[in-house]
């Protein structure tokens, strides 16, 4: 192999590594089987959401797991493979790729990184179920807004009930 080949494929790991490096969740999937109009909006969905998906060798990405000390991810580098890097969310990807494979059979999510920590298959599907930043904060602000709004039908139970009376 020329000297090139090896500084391109080493330049190739590097900013692999540093993806997985920067990146909150990565989701490892095989996309075997899918045709190009379903790649293709796959694609659209997970940039639509600044998730970028990537097709690596697999020689590269397991190189660069090693160097960004993943250690288990040999497993999931086997067969064509293809990672989505989220830099902010760390649901999303998961969510997309699962709800993503219920209509495409042939996506399967080999597993993943989250927050810094190699995930399984199990663990990126149970990430999926989870709602997204958006859900849990209207969550949050349910769960904090129910004191006062109890605290308003008490008052207003109570100036009725006063109305009534008098």
């Amino acid at each position: 192999m020329s000297e090139a080949a090896i500084a391109k494929k080493q330049e190739l790991v590097e900013i692999a590594t540093a993806k997985l490096q920067e990146s909150a969740a990565v989701v490892v999937v095989d996309y075997l089987g899918l045709t190009v109009l379903e790649v293709t909006e796959l694609r659209k969905q997970l940039r639509d959401a600044g998730i970028e998906i990537k097709v690596l060798k697999n020689s590269v990405i397991s190189r660069a797991a090693v160097a960004a000390g993943l250690e288990g991810m040999d497993d999931m580098f086997k067969g064509p493979t293809a990672v989505a890097f989220s830099t902010e969310e760390v649901v999303a990807p998961a969510k997309i790729i699962a709800e993503f494979a219920k209509t495409a059979s042939k996506l399967e999510i080999k597993g993943g990184v989250i927050e810094g920590k190699v995930a399984s298959k199990e663990e990126v599907e149970a990430l999926a179920t989870l709602p997204n930043r958006d859900g849990l904060l209207s969550m949050l602000l349910s769960v904090l807004q129910a004191p006062v709004r109890n605290v308003a039908l008490a008052i207003k139970a109570v100036s009725e009930q006063k109305g009534e009376a008098a």
